[in-house]
């Protein structure tokens, strides 16, 4: 094979790797075009944590998952992770990570803990009245 513009060989598969940019796969191609995580549309926040579940283990033999959707699982193997440090880990998009865990999800290996929303959180001013009272005793 040669290079239509330079007319030099090229080696089979090199045309899929570019030394500067990294691998040449667009990012709706590892969705399959997708852009929403899954029918349950489900939104994972930055900083939601991903923790491998039982039947993660039986991954292996899932022939439905891609090699985007491998690593997703080597990264949360050793421990939770959050959707930001796995987007990290894999060196993915983020909204790609997205799409990936629901695809985890609905197979049932990994689940997902959402953050408590902030309105939800206790007044810092009742904590320190707490610390105090309990300082009295």
């Amino acid at each position: 094979m040669t290079d239509e513009t330079t007319g030099v060989p090229r080696e089979q598969g090199i045309q899929w790797y570019d030394s500067e940019a990294g691998p040449l796969v667009r990012p709706y191609a590892m969705t399959g075009g997708r852009t929403k995580p899954g029918p349950t549309g489900i939104r994972f926040d930055l900083i939601a944590l991903v923790t491998l579940s039982a039947s993660a283990s039986g991954a292996d033999d899932d022939r439905a998952l891609g090699p985007e959707h491998r690593a997703l699982i080597e990264l949360c193997r050793p421990e939770t992770q959050s959707v930001a440090e796995l987007a990290a880990g894999a060196d993915l998009p983020v909204g790609v990570v997205r799409v990936l865990l629901g695809d985890l999800l609905e197979r049932g290996h990994a689940t997902v803990s959402r953050p408590v929303p902030p309105a939800q959180l206790p007044d810092e001013r009742i904590l320190r009245e707490v610390i105090e009272g309990l300082r009295a005793l």
